[in-house]
């Protein structure tokens, strides 16, 4: 099996654990399920912002630890201050090292769009991301079929949450792009193989229909990469590991944001 494949296997598995530690009817009675979401695409389009989608993560399978003992609330909040329009927090834990506590405290310290980032394979982790209070949810198109991505979509819809539906190729964005879905983020990483190349973000831009918010996410790690997305037409970024890095990510952010602002100013002012 390939990472991809070995993911979604354990996660069918682990959905099960949880579905029988936490009731569905234990998940309703969360302060948060009752709470309006609040719009990922609406805040990636707002213009005093800059777009970054910023995520907290402690490791990949790609790449082991990246910063295993970062403070979730310290790094979602400087996260906001240094200008992110959102954030991402990963609750994967034997691939990635997050847990749902992990998305409770950026919610408890943060109002911002919160997607929470998983590998969406149940409508019970649906039901979980509303309890601990995210936002938005990731669809992977490449872990699902297409008929079963939509229904999880329309699914998602009925609670509030946001879909930001996960592509690497045409093939997938055809086959399951549906009107539950206004985010359509391209993943530059290749989940089979976990080789990035941002050019796949460029080359499927022209190909997603007009009307949907357009993100393009991992393998960013230079601001001028962003200019030449946006050209491209989108609008939001998914940066993790650029930041993760660093010891202090919030500092990562900040200058990487400023430095993208100023990139964006000069080439007004030429234009």
């Amino acid at each position: 099996m390939n990472i991809l494949d070995q993911i979604i296997a354990t996660k069918y598995k682990e959905v099960a654990e949880r579905k029988e530690l936490y009731p569905v009817k234990l998940l309703e009675k969360s302060l948060y399920f009752e709470t309006p979401c609040i719009s990922l695409e609406r805040y990636l389009l707002r213009p005093d912002k800059s777009g970054i989608i910023a995520e907290i993560k402690r490791k990949s399978p790609s790449k082991g630890d990246i910063n295993p003992y970062v403070s979730v609330e310290r790094t979602s909040i400087s996260y906001m201050q240094a200008g992110a329009s959102a954030l991402s927090v990963l609750t994967d834990g034997p691939y990635f090292g997050g847990k749902n506590e992990d998305l409770l405290t950026a919610r408890k310290f943060n109002y911002c769009p919160i997607l929470r980032k998983d590998f969406t394979v149940d409508e019970y982790q649906i039901v979980e991301a509303k309890s601990i209070g995210a936002d938005a949810i990731l669809l992977i198109a490449a872990a699902l079929e297409p008929a079963r991505l939509k229904e999880l979509a329309a699914f998602a819809r009925s609670f509030g949450l946001e879909v930001l539906l996960e592509v690497h190729n045409l093939e997938e964005l055809q086959q399951t792009l549906c009107e539950e879905v206004t985010v359509v983020g391209v993943n530059n990483r290749n989940l089979k193989d976990f080789v990035t190349d941002v050019n796949t973000s460029l080359e499927l831009a022209n190909h997603i229909p007009g009307g949907i918010t357009k993100v393009s996410e991992s393998g960013i790690s230079k601001p001028e990469t962003l200019v030449t997305l946006r050209k491209a037409g989108y609008n939001g970024f998914l940066i993790g590991e650029t930041f993760m890095q660093n010891s202090r990510p919030g500092q990562s952010a900040a200058a990487f944001i400023k430095e993208y602002k100023q990139l964006l100013a000069q080439q007004e002012v030429s234009a």
